[in-house]
Formats: structure tokens, C-alpha cells, sequence
């Protein structure tokens, strides 16, 4: 096993033995190739430099108590990719072989798997970039795919506790008819000036409202909100949210839990009547709410300073499928070792 403080792991980069890369010419997929290279040799007129033609997304392996090392709900993953892929126009990768790719750089870096104990995991990024040399917005006609990975830290210092959040309203981090429904890198990027103004404000993160209207709870920051009332799992549904593979696992265990799930516009001031709210995704899985405060109207929706019971048994349950613990009883996790 590598030599690394395991325990202290910040969310972040930190270079591993390989990454695994298939290239898409002539109208289709090559072999699969390994590389402990971490650069990439690119024309500087590639599409993904110029006009964006990129998408990626994020999972984790876990090393569990049991001593196998799963991933969680690859299939989810690649089938988002194929989404993405049809929204600006790449080419699909076969579910088969984004698998196929997953098991491989999580093998061949191994040693990086943290020790269950340390509450680190390995995170897995898989990317898809035009690589053709073109002026002209068009799509790209040949295509690089590679997937690394790093071992990370809990993505907020505090790990499973509550965090502050603020709207910020002159702000859009995507459109209604845009891309914000794919994982693409523009969309982070236009949520930047946003998470920084949110951060010199003391926040832990910036909270949109819909783009159109400024009416309707959006995202936070990169990831998606519930609320929590009346034994109801309530998410937003918007045509400019990613749709999130944490969020549609807590809201399929939130029902195994007997409660009720709604995803429809939830406008701002229904924050009030949530007895919790959260932010969930693949890297934090859930983050609990502490409070969104709206400085334009001075208002500030209070959700409490520890994690409410709900979240802290779907943070739990979740969790414990993915290491392993819990029964699997909605077949998510795949053994990639042992």
C-alpha cells in the first residue's frame, strides 16, 4: 500500500502508478491502453480546447471491512456520460467498456485504495475530450476517453456536518435549455465566480435559484438539494440540474424507508418549512445544511447546526451499501477486487 497519510487526505490531486485510455478514430473505438503518463500530447487547435467539446463525470471504489474493493453504480455513470455525449454531439462509449476501464485503473492502482478505517476512498475520473485539430464549430472527428484516479479526503474538512450556504442571485450556473443537465466542464467553470464570492463571504458554498425566474431552488454549488418534511424527501426538478446518481439512490432509500418522494419546483420561500436540507453528490454523498441565507432579501432559512436524523440515516444506509455493510439489496455496488 502506498505510504500516505491516510487519515489527514484532502479532496484533491495526487499522482497514482497509471491511468487507462482508449482513443475513437475512423469512426470508432480502439483498444483499451494503459499509460503512466499524466500528460496528454494534444493539437492546440482540438475541439475540447476551442469549443468545448468535453465531459467527465466522478465515482469512487471503496475498500471494505470485508477486504473487497467496490465501486458504486458504474453503469450509472456511463449511462450519463451517453447522455452528455448525446447533448454535444460525441461519440457513446459502450457501457461495456467504461466498466471494462473502471475495474482496470482500479486494479492496476490498488496500492492508493485507503484502508477502510481511514474514511478516505479512491476517487475515479473518467474524461472524454475532442482531440481533432479544427477551426470552425463543428464537432470533432476523432476523440480521446481515459479515466485516472487519486485517492481523496472528505470533499468538506468537516466530513459529515453541517455547512453554510448563500444565494447568489446575480449568478446563473447554467440555463433551463442549456447544458446544465450534462456533465460538461463548462458549467463548473461558469459556477466559479459564484463559489468565490460565496467563499470570501464565509460560506462553504454558493446555492442557485432557477435561471429564468429567480423563483425555484436550483443546485448547490455542484450538487443537488433535498429538503426534509412531514417524513417526505423533496428534490427539485428542473430542465438545468445534473441528475444526480447520489440523489437518485437517496431518494430510492428515503422510499425502501417508508417515506414519501416528490421531485417538482420547489419555490424559495417553501425553505422555511423544511425540517432538513442538504446537498448530495458523489464526493461529499451528503453534506447537511446549517442554513441558506438570502442576502438580497436579508431572510435566512435555519435548518439546525447538526445533521438532522433523516440525513444521518440515508448518510448511513447509503454508506454502508457502498463499503459493503449493508445488504445490496438493489444490486448498485460491483466487486472489482477480491
Amino acid at each position: 500500500m502506498a505510504n500516505l497519510d491516510w487519515g489527514n487526505l484532502g479532496f484533491g490531486y495526487r499522482k497514482t502508478n497509471y491511468n487507462v485510455r482508449c482513443y475513437y478514430r475512423d469512426g470508432k473505438w480502439g483498444e483499451i491502453e494503459t499509460c503512466s503518463e499524466e500528460t496528454i500530447p494534444m493539437h492546440m487547435a482540438a475541439t475540447c480546447l476551442h469549443y468545448g467539446q468535453e465531459a467527465f463525470e466522478g465515482l469512487k471504489a471503496y475498500r471494505c471491512p470485508d477486504g473487497k474493493v467496490r465501486v458504486f453504480r458504474p453503469d450509472e455513470n456511463a449511462a450519463r456520460l451517453q447522455s452528455t455525449c448525446r447533448g454535444i454531439l460525441m461519440p457513446e462509449l459502450p457501457t461495456e467498456k467504461f466498466i471494462e476501464m473502471v475495474e482496470k485503473v482500479v486494479k492496476l492502482n490498488e496500492e492508493f485504495i485507503p484502508p477502510y478505517e481511514s474514511g478516505a476512498t479512491l476517487y475515479i475520473r473518467p474524461l472524454l475530450i475532442g482531440t481533432s485539430a479544427q477551426v470552425g464549430v463543428h464537432p470533432a472527428t476523432e476523440y480521446l476517453f481515459l479515466i485516472f484516479v487519486t485517492p481523496v479526503g472528505p470533499y468538506f474538512k468537516g466530513g459529515f456536518s453541517t455547512n453554510p450556504y448563500v444565494i447568489i442571485r446575480d449568478h446563473d450556473r447554467s440555463a433551463p435549455l442549456g447544458t446544465g443537465i450534462y456533465k460538461v466542464g463548462g458549467n463548473y467553470a461558469a459556477s466559479l465566480q459564484a463559489n468565490n464570492k460565496a467563499h470570501e463571504l464565509g460560506y462553504a458554498c454558493e446555492f442557485y435559484l432557477d435561471a429564468k425566474e429567480k423563483k425555484y431552488i436550483d443546485e448547490c454549488g455542484a450538487a443537488n438539494f433535498f429538503g426534509i418534511k412531514n417524513n417526505t424527501y423533496v428534490t427539485p426538478k428542473s430542465t438545468s440540474i445534473l441528475p444526480s446518481i447520489t440523489n437518485k439512490s437517496l431518494m430510492q432509500l428515503a422510499e425502501d424507508l417508508g417515506m414519501k418522494v416528490e421531485r417538482r419546483q420547489i419555490p424559495e420561500e417553501e425553505l422555511e418549512t423544511f425540517e432538513e436540507a442538504g446537498a448530495c453528490g458523489t464526493a461529499a454523498v451528503i453534506s447537511p445544511i446549517s442554513k441558506i441565507d438570502d442576502l438580497e432579501t436579508g431572510k435566512s432559512y435555519v435548518f439546525g447546526d447538526k445533521p438532522g436524523p433523516v440525513s444521518e440515516k440515508l448518510f448511513n444506509k447509503l454508506r454502508n451499501i457502498q463499503y459493503g455493510i449493508e445488504p445490496d439489496t438493489h444490486n448498485w455496488t460491483r466487486v472489482v477486487i477480491g
